[in-house]
């Protein structure tokens, strides 16, 4: 009779079982949501209406932060515009109209609101007067915007959180790359 060695494993599942499959369930939740966005009580827009409304919004006063940078110092034009674009870009994913076809950043900024709900209307976002404060802001501004995005994710059907996942998790690698190689900028 061959003598065997208990297992070292302990029973039950392992830790990376249960994060997998909690995660798993995080995303079956959130595929199963209904899509309806048209589940309105008395002609007001449904919760996933106010949710794409707001980050359109905030989508456009990020876009008109980072024309402010950029028209502050222009010696930063080259590093964050193509950020600014996929700014736009989220802007217009979620239905709002900043970067219109043929529109420069100027006038793009001068077309998109400069309110948030969270931020009191200004004519146009303070700029700090060092390059590497002004990254450090926008760093912030991408921070924030990501964190609330992600907060809202339980809020909205499937298709919108998955949306607004993309874009947070696109704004936080924005905070990323704005904080790398700062230290040599005055």
């Amino acid at each position: 009779m061959p003598f065997t060695l208990p297992s070292r494993t302990p029973p039950g599942p392992r830790r990376r079982s249960l994060l997998a499959s909690a995660a798993g369930a995080l995303v079956l939740t959130g595929c199963s949501t209904p899509e309806s966005s048209t589940d309105t009580t008395g002609g007001s827009p449904s919760a996933a209406d106010r949710a794409r409304a707001r980050a359109a919004r905030d989508s456009q006063t990020l876009a008109g932060r980072y024309t402010a940078v950029i028209a502050a110092h222009p010696a930063l034009a080259e590093r964050i515009r193509p950020l600014r674009a996929e700014v736009v870009r989220h802007a217009e994913a979620f239905g709002g109209a900043v970067g219109r076809p043929g529109a420069t950043p100027s006038a793009t900024a001068s077309a998109s609101p400069s309110t948030s709900a969270s931020a009191p209307p200004s004519a146009s976002p303070a700029v700090s007067a060092s390059p590497k404060d002004a990254l450090s802001d926008l760093a912030s501004a991408e921070r924030t915007l990501a964190d609330e995005r992600t907060k809202a994710l339980l809020e909205v059907p499937g298709e919108l959180a998955r949306l607004l996942a993309s874009v947070a998790a696109a704004g936080a690698a924005h905070a990323f790359l704005l904080t790398q190689g700062t230290e040599g900028t005055k």
